[in-house]
C-alpha cells in the first residue's frame, strides 16, 4: 500500500458531504471533516458510538475500548468492534497508540513499541485506516544529547517500519523529546521522516505544557496531517482545566482559522478532556460523558460557522499550500 500526500491521505470525505458548512454529516468546510475521539465520550464502544451518531458526525477515532488498548483487545473482540464500526457507517480517522508515548520512556523496552506497531498494522487495515498516533519518547534522567540520539535512532526505525507497512505515523506535539518544540519536530522530521512520519497538531496542549499553540503552529503547519481540538486556562491557583473550544486559553479560533488559510484538509477530532484524561487517570465516562461530547462537539460546530468560516482567508488559487 502506497503513502499518499497527508492532506488526503486518510480522511476520506462523508458519504453524503455537503461542499460548504455543516450539514450534520460532519463536514466542518470543504476537505475538512469533523471526528472525535470516541473514549473521551464513553469507555464503552456502543457509548462512543451513541456519541458520534447523535452528533451526526461520521468519522471517528479510537484509542481505547472499555480500557483496553487497540492493539490490545483480543482478536475475537477486536473483528466484534470492526464489525460495528461499519455497520454504524463510521470512517476511522486515526489510531490512537502507547508508541514512545508518556507511559514509555525513552529507556524502556523498546520491542514494546515495536510489537504494538506491527498488531496495528494488521487492525488499521482492517479498519480502513493508516494513521497512528504517536509522540516522542519521556526522558528518564538522561542529558539532553543522548536523550535526543536514542528519540532520533528509535524513531528512525519506527517510521522505516510504518512505511514497510503503509503506515503513516502521527506525532503530537504532547509529551517526549520534540513535544513542545518546533525545532526538534522539524529535526524529527528531517533526521527520522519520510512519508510515512508527519504531525498531529493538538491544539490544547500548550497551556498544560507551557508554549503557545498558534506560535508553534506557525512554524509546522506545512507538516500537519491531523488536528485534535481541545481547549484549556489555567486558573489563579496554577491549575489546568479544561474548557468549551474557543473558551479558553489555546487560541482555537486562530488556529483554526490558520489551518484554514494554510489549505489544510483533514479531520478536526475533539478530545474534550473533560471526562477523560488517561495520563492524569481521570475518568467519568458514561451517560454524562456522551452528553458532555455531543455537548463540546455542537459548541465546536457552531464556533466555525459563526467565527472561524467568516473570517477565512481563502488560499489563492486553491488548494493545499506545499512548503
Amino acid at each position: 500500500m502506497g503513502v499518499d500526500h497527508p492532506s488526503g491521505a486518510n480522511c476520506r470525505l462523508p458519504r453524503s458531504a455537503a461542499t460548504t458548512g455543516n450539514d450534520r454529516t460532519g463536514q466542518a468546510a470543504p476537505g475538512i471533516r469533523f471526528a472525535g475521539i470516541g473514549d473521551e465520550a464513553a469507555a464503552d464502544l456502543t457509548g462512543q458510538l451513541d456519541a458520534l451518531r447523535r452528533l451526526g458526525w461520521n468519522a471517528i477515532e479510537l484509542r481505547t475500548v472499555d480500557g483496553v488498548a487497540i492493539a490490545d483487545l483480543d482478536d475475537r473482540a477486536f473483528a466484534a468492534l470492526a464489525d460495528r464500526i461499519t455497520a454504524a457507517g463510521l470512517d476511522v480517522v486515526c489510531v490512537d497508540s502507547r508508541i514512545a508515548n508518556w507511559s514509555r520512556p525513552v529507556t524502556g523496552r523498546f520491542e514494546d513499541d515495536e510489537r504494538e506497531l506491527r498488531v496495528l498494522a494488521r487492525r488499521c487495515a482492517a479498519l480502513g485506516t493508516r494513521y497512528v498516533r504517536v509522540m516522542s519518547y519521556p526522558n528518564a534522567g538522561l542529558d539532553e544529547e543522548d536523550w535526543g540520539r536514542r528519540v532520533l535512532a528509535r524513531m528512525t526505525l519506527l517510521v522505516r517500519q510504518a512505511e514497510q507497512h503503509g503506515l503513516v505515523l502521527l506525532h503530537e506535539n504532547c509529551s517526549g523529546w520534540a513535544g513542545a518544540r518546533a525545532d526538534r519536530m522539524l529535526e524529527l522530521l528531517d533526521r527520522a521522516g519520510g512519508p510515512a512520519l508527519r504531525l498531529l497538531f493538538d491544539i490544547g496542549n500548550g497551556v498544560p505544557y507551557g508554549y503557545d499553540a498558534r506560535a508553534l503552529l506557525d512554524e509546522i503547519i506545512g507538516h500537519v496531517a491531523h488536528v485534535h481540538v481541545k481547549d484549556a486556562r489555567t486558573g489563579p491557583d496554577g491549575h489546568v482545566g479544561y474548557t468549551l473550544p474557543g473558551d479558553g486559553e489555546s487560541g482555537v479560533r486562530s488556529c483554526l482559522k490558520a489551518l484554514l488559510d494554510h489549505g489544510y484538509t483533514g479531520a478536526w477530532s475533539i478530545e474534550p478532556h473533560t471526562h477523560l484524561r488517561p495520563h492524569e487517570d481521570h475518568d467519568i465516562t458514561g451517560s454524562d460523558g456522551v452528553a458532555a461530547f455531543v455537548r463540546y462537539g455542537r459548541h465546536l460546530e457552531r464556533l466555525v460557522r459563526q467565527d472561524v468560516l467568516p473570517a477565512r482567508t481563502p488560499v489563492a488559487g486553491g488548494g493545499r499550500r506545499h512548503d
